[in-house]
């Protein structure tokens, strides 16, 4: 990525940022994803279903609608195709496949917008540039909404492995003749060391304080913050600097005093790879669990989308700990959702 400027200088077009709430006026920030941000489809299918289920809820409050994000997803698409591209962008989502476990989401995006969806090798690239597979024969291919990491998008530049991506990608993407969203390299903002300068690098490039405060978080690798750690770590909360989906992480006053000794092994062994943060007292929601109604932790990802403008959902994800006192709030851990509400004056 040295040296390229990716179309309309947009890297980012689709973003996903995780809101904890701890009280009735704070708020943190607890991570960003802007690589391949997923469960926007869980948004678009809770409100479906909660409005078959309490039509009359939605007659009595003006809920804003999350139902125009495929549309608004669309135009985002378009408006960063290259500058070469005369007339409607044609748009491809690509996936690695059915046995992704997001790959409802990536088939429900593809229909919604009236877009294609692709496997890698449903596109080729030929001349410089990217063609897709048709029983017509070649179309050309000018924006991808890549729902595939970095590593597995072009064998020729990245693992020479991979089945999942298209041969020549990245060298048609260089010449400006396809726009990636989101764009190789965005991942590095998902990194949860990168994390602890959000804030500097938001005052050094903007001029201004963060609206949102990042919750604390400690660096394992200054030795005096890395000896209060492991002297506290049954308090606190360790998460892998490179893990996602809830993984990698420990809950100190959830784990087991083996756990504990564990996860000290690693800090000294690799404190670069690990961040810690206080045990956060996230907020509770009513939540219906077998036949009852008992508060669950729960945080909010709102989405918001890059291109020729800013366009923010007014909904969002809301991701709920199903396990009674649980703070992990993951589907790939268990979790829940919920349709999440923004009222209109």
């Amino acid at each position: 990525m040295m040296g390229l400027e990716p179309a309309k200088g947009v890297y980012a077009h689709i973003i996903g940022v995780d809101i904890v709430r701890v009280g009735p006026d704070e708020f943190y920030v607890l991570e960003d994803n802007l690589r391949t941000p997923s469960g926007v489809s869980y948004m678009l299918e809770d409100r479906e279903a909660m409005m078959l289920l309490a039509p009359d809820l939605f007659h009595r409050s003006k809920v804003a609608p999350v139902e125009i994000y495929p549309e608004n997803l669309r135009r985002t698409l378009e408006s960063v195709a290259p500058e070469s591209v005369r007339g409607t962008p044609n748009i491809a989502v690509l996936t690695p496949g059915i046995y992704n476990s997001a790959y409802f989401e990536h088939s429900f995006l593809a229909d919604q917008m009236g877009a294609q969806l692709c496997e890698g090798p449903d596109l080729f690239v030929d001349g410089g540039k990217v063609y897709m597979r048709t029983t017509c024969g070649p179309e050309q291919v000018d924006v991808i909404y890549r729902r595939i990491d970095d590593d597995y998008l072009d064998p020729l530049t990245f693992r020479p492995d991979s089945m999942l991506g298209v041969p020549g990608l990245f060298d048609a993407y260089r010449a400006g003749n396809v726009t990636l969203v989101n764009a190789p390299g965005t991942g590095i903002a998902d990194d949860k060391a990168v994390y602890t300068y959000v804030p500097d690098i938001i005052e050094f490039y903007l001029g201004e304080k963060a609206l949102l405060s990042n919750v604390p978080t400690y660096n394992c690798t200054d030795e005096d913050q890395r000896a209060w750690v492991l002297e506290n770590i049954a308090d606190l909360v360790v998460k892998e600097v490179h893990g996602s989906g809830g993984y990698g992480m420990m809950v100190g006053p959830t784990s087991t005093k083996a756990m504990h000794a564990e996860f000290r092994k690693k800090i000294e062994a690799r404190p670069d790879n690990y961040i810690v943060q206080p045990t956060l007292n996230l907020s509770t929601c009513p939540t219906h669990i077998s036949g009852d109604v008992a508060p669950r932790h729960v945080d909010l990802r709102p989405y918001v989308l890059v291109g020729d403008e800013v366009r923010i959902t007014p909904g969002g994800l809301t991701r709920v700990a199903l396990k009674k006192g649980s703070l992990v709030v993951n589907s790939s851990q268990g979790g829940g959702t919920k349709d999440t509400w923004v009222l209109e004056d």
